[in-house]
């Protein structure tokens, strides 16, 4: 018996982030009430960038996508009038205000959706009559449908041909309470279709099926007996470092330490080094609180802003604002950073007015200075907790050498040994293989920390590893290549388009293959850029577009499906770097799929080891498969 297919199934619809409303459950009750079981239904799909609140497919039937509205049109006055450039919007009117509502206009919405499914996500429906094969449709649940449509028909009049009024149904409280599904979806019951088949369907899975991410992100997270007793207990000094290679689950650790303390109503301040890695660490934290309130207990900051925040809060933004007039160059404005920056946060937090927190938690440890964390131990109440967690292998500014011993016992650590995890949960066999070859090859064997096997993986994760090695000018096209093959892999083993994530060397580079994707119409979300900073506090994997930013952002980051694209090798910090691209694959009993696109001619002999190996010479490639 065919079982109905349903993204994000239903069980876990109450985990949604962005939970249905009551007229979208009624919606989703009636589709899968009275469907045919061959109609899929995907809700709140990622689409690219888009959110429609519904899609269905039938690979024999054609496609649909809906708009749910829940308002009562009878609460207030909902209008359209012309605006000063004589183009008609939606409006409403409550308490005697007027205020503009185009933005939520359904029609709008929906025609938007069926165009770009038509255009971008269906390219092979552009063919005769295939826009026929799109329903865009409106459903008010608490509604009439014949008010619905009065509103919004100078909207279907300009934007449809009459011909096409079927593709555009409107329905509202009576079709909903009868169940009629003809209203609803005029074509609900086309047993075939000219125009569909099972080659188009697949062509919009990838950017239907619910991203590995967010799935992940409705499960509780999963420590082992290790790392629960180091989040769920504290040092006698409250001082605690932890030390693991990648993937070995030191970001975990400190999420549900974190989640713990602030269930119990601590306050909490969370220190990176990258502005990226804050949406990481909260959607890991969000997955252990009681309560979503609870977050509210938690402060993200990466080091430089809490000293900008520190002034302030006492009332020195000016003594803040001064040291910035005279910085001219490079060198001048690292001093700032490294030392003159921190040394006036040093003497802001002495301050009386100076926040205070209950626990201090840093991850990516290995990147801080020990004078930036010195500074911030002054932040903590006397009784509270520090901790501190750290990858020496991933050194990528060259900072790691500088937690000495001597320094260390001058930075609240008076003895013992650091907390130690060692076997890596995120990293698939194979790939771990590799990554521990390029550490051993490559990086300074003093430094290095090596992530261990889980006992009894082998095998059970199987992942697709593919190198790249190309010249320089033709690089950034092989890698934008690479990223459309891998659209392949999606819409199936829980993958859609949204999980492809590449990593650049540098924001140059990387851009341009941004650049060269958005002419094949995919969008992607990324930090490069002028305003790479503020790119950067939009950037995470929730996001419906394809991720791209650099090595340097994604640290402590996980993807299944990654493109890691090699420019520089030349010196430590640039091997460090890829190092930690090599180890941001996340691995998974339904496959992962990392691709190595390298244009630096010192990795080419490690790329051969590669199980998938192709060399692009003089513009003839060659492949190596093993």
């Amino acid at each position: 018996m065919n079982r109905r297919v349903i993204h994000p199934p239903l069980a876990d619809l109450g985990k949604l982030r962005q939970g249905l409303t009551a007229g979208e459950q009624k919606v989703l009750e009636l589709f899968n009430r009275h469907l045919p079981v061959s109609w899929e239904i995907y809700i709140q799909p990622h689409l690219n960038g888009l959110r429609p609140d519904f899609v269905l497919l039938n690979p024999q039937g054609g496609i649909a996508v809906f708009e749910v509205k829940d308002w009562n049109l009878s609460a207030m006055r909902y209008f359209t009038q012309k605006d000063r450039w004589g183009h008609t919007g939606l409006w409403a009117e409550k308490d005697g205000k007027e205020f503009c509502i185009q933005a939520s206009n359904p029609i709008t919405k929906v025609n938007l959706y069926k165009k770009e499914i038509f255009d971008l996500y269906c390219p092979r429906l552009q063919q005769r009559a295939g826009w026929a094969a799109i329903t865009a449709g409106v459903i008010f649940p608490f509604a009439q449908a014949d008010q619905a449509k009065e509103l919004l028909a100078p909207f279907l009049k300009a934007t449809q041909d009459d011909r096409y009024a079927r593709y555009q149904p409107i329905s509202g409280i009576d079709e909903i309470a009868a169940g009629d599904l003809e209203a609803i979806l005029p074509e609900a019951n086309r047993s075939g279709s000219r125009l569909m088949a099972e080659g188009l369907a697949e062509d919009l899975r990838g950017w239907l099926v619910e991203p590995d991410f967010s799935s992940t992100q409705r499960t509780p997270l999963v420590l082992d007996r290790n790392q629960r007793s180091l989040a769920d207990t504290r040092t006698d000094t409250g001082y605690r470092r932890i030390k693991g290679p990648a993937g070995s689950g030191k970001s975990l650790v400190l999420a549900a330490r974190a989640a713990r303390l602030a269930n119990e109503g601590k306050s909490v301040l969370v220190a990176t080094f990258n502005i990226t890695l804050w949406h990481y660490l909260r959607d890991l934290i969000v997955r252990e609180l009681d309560a979503p309130s609870r977050l509210k207990n938690i402060q993200f900051t990466h080091f430089h802003l809490w000293c900008k925040h520190v002034c302030y809060d006492v009332g020195w933004e000016h003594r803040y604002d001064e040291l910035w007039k005279s910085v001219g160059s490079d060198d001048q404005r690292e001093d700032v950073l490294n030392v003159t920056l921190p040394r006036l946060a040093e003497e802001a937090v002495e301050h009386p007015g100076a926040k205070r927190y209950d626990a201090i938690l840093v991850d990516e440890g290995q990147d801080y200075r020990p004078l930036w964390w010195n500074v911030l131990r002054k932040a903590c109440d006397p009784d509270g907790e520090m901790l501190l967690v750290a990858d020496a292998t991933q050194d990528v500014y060259g900072t790691a050498r500088a937690w000495t011993d001597d320094v260390m016992k001058g930075a609240g650590f008076s003895g013992g040994r650091w907390a130690q995890l060692s076997v890596s949960y995120r990293l698939p066999p194979d790939a771990m293989s590799l990554a521990r070859d390029f550490a051993e090859n490559f990086l300074p064997q003093e430094a290095i920390d090596l992530p261990e096997p889980e006992q009894g993986s082998l095998d059970l994760y199987p992942c697709h590893l593919r190198w790249v090695q190309c010249g320089s000018e033709e690089a950034e096209k092989v890698c934008s290549d690479e990223i459309l093959s891998l659209m392949r892999q999606t819409g199936k083993a829980n993958l859609a388009n949204s999980d492809i994530t590449m990593l650049a060397s540098d924001m140059k580079s990387g851009a341009e293959v941004v650049a060269r994707l958005s002419e094949y119409r995919v969008r992607a979300v990324d930090t490069f850029g002028d305003d790479h900073r503020r790119r950067k506090m939009g950037f995470y994997m929730g996001d419906a577009r394809i991720k791209a930013t650099t090595l340097h952002s994604f640290k402590g980051w996980e993807s299944r499906l990654l493109v890691v694209y090699v420019t520089e090798a030349a010196h430590e910090q640039s091997l460090a770097l890829i190092y930690a691209g090599l180890t941001r694959l996340k691995r998974s009993q339904e496959g992962s799929w990392l691709t190595v696109v390298c244009s630096a001619p010192q990795l080419h002999d490690y790329g051969r080891t590669f199980p998938d190996h192709f060399a692009v010479t003089d513009n003839v490639p060659s492949r190596i498969q093993k």
